[in-house]
């Protein structure tokens, strides 16, 4: 008896070591996919390039978001891993719609806003088809988040100082605390000066960091000022948007015009474009770059200033700031199309059709079904 007492005991001793001493099977990474860092490792810091890229490449990035913070589909959770149930059915959420924001502009024959009208007052349709408005809001609050991209050139660096003072002001002005701004300049390559801040300071340090350049990469700074909008956060109705100061020509060679603007709409940027003149005769003047530039303004919901004078760059940035001051903002719900990634056309027009020929109405021409 005392001896099947103790095998008994040294089997349980044996039993005990054996599990105390057993290591967990590490788990792999499904082949194609990142592995995932534990939960207590904080993310790593968004890598800022200085120059842009290949318009071709693309990123493989995860748009992360409300609803992709933490994924459910297959190969979302590492190997091994189960979901924890608190009691009770799991149920699976699926999301079909998507949430499409437009920044709209409304003025009278003069130009002036027009403020004071209601969600009722409007129609949005999408490809021909109603959408009912689920968004409105008059004198939008919502965050901005802006590229201001200076063309570096020796063409339209003529007078620095008030270039530089100018666009301060606009910084100045146009920057909240849920705002935000990056600056980048171009000649023969882009360069992020400043990342994105909603302090001043930093900006205005970055603007006396320009350098003077000779050839002029502007369509690569359009496609890479969207890109990195794309990636901003889209809370909240955050309007994207890109200022530029350039003449309007391109002359780097690198991105087509096609490129940047598509870029640009699948970013859902509107782009303000405030074209320089130059002093000396039509003869120095790149009009179909102008053009190009008007175009892009126009199918983006943004706008275009002119500016012969120096001097007038000041009263250019604040027409910009009293344009993003006074939108009205529109949203609705697209429907789902299946596997559809065209581009889909936006219209929004007034209710009663004798506002629609009094008010002229100013907002982007359309969205990709998969933009970012």
């Amino acid at each position: 008896m005392r001896a099947a007492m103790l095998m008994a005991a040294l089997w349980f001793a044996q039993a005990r070591a054996q599990e105390t001493q057993t290591t967990p099977t590490p788990i792999l990474a499904q082949p194609g996919t990142a592995q995932q860092p534990p939960a207590t490792q904080p993310a790593a810091a968004p890598v800022v390039r200085r120059t842009v890229p290949h318009p071709n490449a693309t990123s493989s990035e995860p748009v992360v978001g409300p609803l992709t913070g933490a994924q459910t589909g297959p190969g979302s959770q590492a190997a091994g891993a189960q979901p924890v149930n608190r009691g009770g059915p799991v149920d699976t959420l699926h999301v079909q719609t998507r949430l499409v924001n437009v920044a709209l502009n409304v003025v009278d024959a003069h130009g002036a806003p027009v403020g004071g009208l209601e969600r009722q007052d409007f129609q949005v349709l999408e490809d021909g088809k109603p959408r009912p408005i689920a968004v409105f809001e008059r004198e939008s609050a919502s965050p901005l988040s802006i590229v201001l991209a200076i063309d570096a050139s020796e063409t339209v660096l003529t007078s620095q100082r008030l270039e530089r003072e100018a666009a301060k002001h606009f910084v100045r002005a146009i920057l909240r605390e849920q705002d935000e701004l990056d600056l980048m300049e171009f000649a023969d390559t882009v360069e992020e000066l400043v990342p994105f801040t909603n302090q001043p300071k930093r900006v205005e340090a970055g603007l006396g960091e320009i350098r003077e350049g000779d050839s002029t990469a502007l369509y690569d700074a359009i496609y890479l000022a969207s890109d990195q909008l794309a990636k901003t956060k889209a809370d909240a109705g955050r309007r994207r948007v890109i200022v530029l100061i350039t003449d309007g020509g391109d002359t780097a060679k690198h991105s087509r015009y096609t490129q940047a603007v598509e870029e640009a709409e699948r970013a859902g940027a509107m782009i303000y474009s405030i074209i320089i003149v130059p002093i000396a005769a039509d003869a120095g003047r790149n009009t179909g770059g102008e053009h190009a530039l008007i175009q892009m303004s126009e199918d983006t919901g943004g706008k275009y200033y002119y500016v012969v004078d120096p001097k007038d760059l000041e009263p250019a940035f604040r027409h910009v700031s009293d344009d993003l001051r006074t939108q009205y903002l529109l949203g609705y719900y697209a429907p789902e199309q299946g596997g559809d990634s065209g581009f889909r056309r936006i219209k929004v027009k007034m209710a009663d059709a004798a506002l629609g020929e009094k008010y002229d109405l100013r907002y982007r021409s359309g969205y990709f079904a998969d933009g970012k």
